[in-house]
Formats: C-alpha cells, structure tokens, sequence
C-alpha cells in the first residue's frame, strides 16, 4: 500500500493540472465546476497526507504545489494555453532537477520526473525555452540571491533593491574597506579581512624586503560556508606560484543541477580566477602578479554585515588596527602629503626608482592620478618591483568591474577618510618621501 500511495502524490497534482486544463476548453463565463475545485483540493490535500511527508530537504512537495498555482488558471480554450502548460512544465522540471540530490530514493520524487516526461511528450513540449515566472513568490530560485531578494522587494519587504558593497587588497599592502576607506597597512602574517556567517577570508602577509615594514600578500584562504540545499562547504586557497581553478577537494564548482549556485572561472591560467556565489550574489577576484597576490570582492551589504560580535576583527568591515597602519590614520597613503620635506631627501628609498622615474612608469598604466597611482608610486619606491605597478592597475579594474557605484570608483589623495571628491592636483613630490621614510623606520 505505500508504495502505491507515495507515487499517486504527484501523479495526483499532475493529473488535476491536466484534468482543469481539458475541462476548461469551452470558454466559461463563470468559475470553474465545483468538481474541479474539489480535485485541485483533493491534489494539494494529498501533498500533506501521512504517506507524502518528505524529509524537510526534499522540496518535491513544494515543487508539485508550484506547479498546481501556475496552471490551475489556465484554460485549454484560449490561445497561448500551451505555451504557458510548457513553460510551467519546464519551470516543474528545473525545480525537480533542483532538489535531485536531497530527493533521490525518494518515490513520490520518482514518481514526479515520470509525471513530467509523459506530460511534456503528450504537449510536444521542448526541454529547452522559458520557464514561467509570472508569480516571484512561486518561481524564485532558492539558490539565486538576486531572485529571492527582487522577489522580497516584489512583495513589498524590501522598499530598494539590495546595496552590495566593495573591498580590495593589493600591493605593499593597501586595503580599500566596505566604507571606501583606503589604508597601507603592515599586517604581517595572517590576518581576517571578511569572517560573516557566509564567507570567510584569510590573508597571509610577508616581508617585501628586509628591513622594511612593508609587506605583500603570498597567501589568500576563501572558505564559501555550507548554504541549506545550495551549497556544502567549499574551501579555495591560492599561495604564490599555485593559483588553482579548484578548490581544494578538487571541484570547480558548488550545488546541483546544471546552473551550479558556485562556481570557479579560470580567465588567465595561473594568473586569473573569479569565484561567483550566486546563492550569496557574491563575487571575487584574485590574482597573481609578480611574487604577490591581489584580491577584490563585491558582496551584498546585508550578508557582508551578518556577523556575530566575536567576529568584529575583519579588515574590510573595519580597517587595519592603527598600530599596523603606515599611513597617518587618515585612511590613505597621502595622508603623508601634507608634510614638506627637503628636495634632497627625494633619492630613491629602494635602488632601482627615482620619484621622477616611479611617477612616469605609474602614469603610463594609470593617467588619473587618484590614490591608485599614489600606491603604484609608493610601491615602487619601497620594493623596486615594477609588478607592483600592474597590481595597482588591476586593481582599480578590480574595482571598475564590481564597484557598485561608479562616482567612488577613483579615490583623491585630497579626500578625507577615503570619501572621493572631484579631481584634484597635488603635489606627490613633497610628501611621498616622508612616507617611504616611515615605512623603513
């Protein structure tokens, strides 16, 4: 007897579908009969029966419920009917291929996928095509952050779409926050830039050259945190020469189905790969140029704040602590600019760059001097590597590509705790040295 029950579940709903559908053919100017309404009734009823419970992550009954709302209004009568069976077809079928892995054994399941099949044969539907989404609340994807968060905002829970915001690390290092504060920090050894309730970031910082404070990042640990049905636990770690496109069990990717809710994209083999966490409406780059690694980030603000108070020490949430800031505490490298030194002390700091020769290969990647070509500067003078200026203008591509406000993109060495202001001369060849003074102290 169970194993006839399970099965009937779906069948039932499918069938009721189909059943209004065909009763439905003669145009009616009143409701549908009494004796539809009752198996429809009858359909969703039997999804709650004893026989059909399903273990909380299986989602098939959901699934089925779906699929009755988007066809009980349909009528076979009028044109377009099957287009909109098909579409609500296809949208049942991506549901169930959704939830495969927590359903599998599972016969009203089973049962559904077969349902499906044969309905989709009787309409001639293809595989293929649109899905139905006239309904957010119906037809959201669970594991698709940008829907379920339009879907809060169709039902009136959220007044604005979701704010996403942006942090990034490169060079010597230099750490733009969530807030669009820019720091040069120390930070040696391994330091937390993002430890919420979804994601987790590690960077690791070594010595540039001896002698000197500055240091660069040769290590970088994402770990995406198990997520419901989307995702389990994936770990990536990238270290200088070793820039998989793998995470560390050896995937590329995260979730079932064939749109996968996380997945690493390799764009430069060993130089370039991008993670995007749909399920999180996550995205992050990192890179390796040179010896070093860089790293940048867009998350929405409301996961990025989602985060217990033991876990306040995050870079990008709150910045470098100021005892590992070379800067002066304001926020950015030409904090320093302010303070006149003499002519004489503008020798290089590191053998291999002048100011005048750092200043003109910088210019040549970067023509807007913001604080980007500042650090490209600074980074030169302090190590002698001429990577550290491709870091600085990946960088700021980083930031053109995921920065969700344009008007932030470029940062002022004029600008106070790194809030951007139009475009200002300055006079990099008076304050600089001092800095690089600071930073070999």
């Amino acid at each position: 007897m169970g194993l006839r029950a399970a099965p009937s579940c779906a069948a039932a709903a499918a069938s009721a579908a189909a059943a209004g559908a065909e009763q439905r053919r003669r145009p009616q100017l009143c409701p549908p009969p009494l004796a539809l309404l009752l198996l429809l009734l009858l359909s969703l009823g039997l999804l709650h029966a004893g026989d059909c419970q399903q273990p909380a992550q299986c989602r098939i009954q959901k699934c089925t419920t779906d699929f009755v709302a988007l066809t009980s209004h349909l009528n076979s009568a009028i044109d377009g009917f099957d287009s909109e069976f098909c579409k609500a077809l296809r949208a049942y079928a991506g549901c169930t291929q959704r939830t495969s892995k927590a359903c599998r054994g599972n016969l009203v399941y089973h049962s559904a996928v077969l349902g499906i099949s044969d309905l989709m044969s009787q309409r001639n539907c293809s595989k293929d095509g649109p899905t139905s989404s006239t309904n957010p609340e119906v037809t959201h994807d669970p594991c698709n952050y940008h829907s379920h968060a339009g879907a809060r905002e169709h039902g009136g829970g959220d007044l604005n779409p979701p704010g996403y915001l942006f942090c990034g690390l490169f060079g010597d290092p230099h750490l733009r926050t969530f807030k669009d504060h820019f720091q040069t920090c120390k930070v040696e050894g391994a330091w937390p830039l993002i430890d919420n309730n979804y994601l987790s970031v590690q960077v690791t910082n070594v010595p540039v050259v001896p002698g000197s404070s500055a240091t660069a990042t040769n290590k970088i640990t994402i770990i995406f945190k198990a997520h419901q049905e989307c995702t389990d636990q994936k770990v990536y770690q990238a270290v200088t020469d070793d820039l998989p496109a793998a995470f560390v069990d050896g995937s590329t990717s995260g979730g079932d189905g064939d749109t996968k809710s996380l997945l690493i994209l390799e764009r430069e083999s060993g130089r370039y790969v991008e993670m995007h966490a749909r399920y999180i409406g996550t995205t992050v780059f990192v890179r390796q140029l040179g010896r070093y690694l860089t790293l940048a980030i867009r998350m929405p603000e409301d996961l990025a704040m989602s985060y217990e108070e033991s876990q306040d020490l995050q870079l990008c949430v709150n910045g470098c602590p100021l005892s590992e800031r070379i800067d002066d505490g304001q926020g950015q490298v030409s904090a320093i600019l302010g303070h006149s030194v003499p002519r004489t002390s503008l020798a290089p700091a590191w053998p291999g760059y002048t100011l005048e020769a750092a200043n003109a290969q910088c210019h040549e990647k970067m023509p807007v001097k913001d604080i980007y070509f500042q650090s490209c500067v600074f980074d030169l003078l302090t190590t002698g590597d001429a990577n550290f200026t491709a870091a600085a203008h990946s960088a700021l591509a980083d930031v053109e590509a995921l920065h969700p406000r344009k008007e932030r993109w470029h940062i002022f060495p004029s600008s106070s705790q790194g809030t951007p202001h139009g475009r200002r001369h300055w006079a990099i060849s008076l304050g600089l040295p001092c800095l690089i003074f600071i930073v070999f102290l």
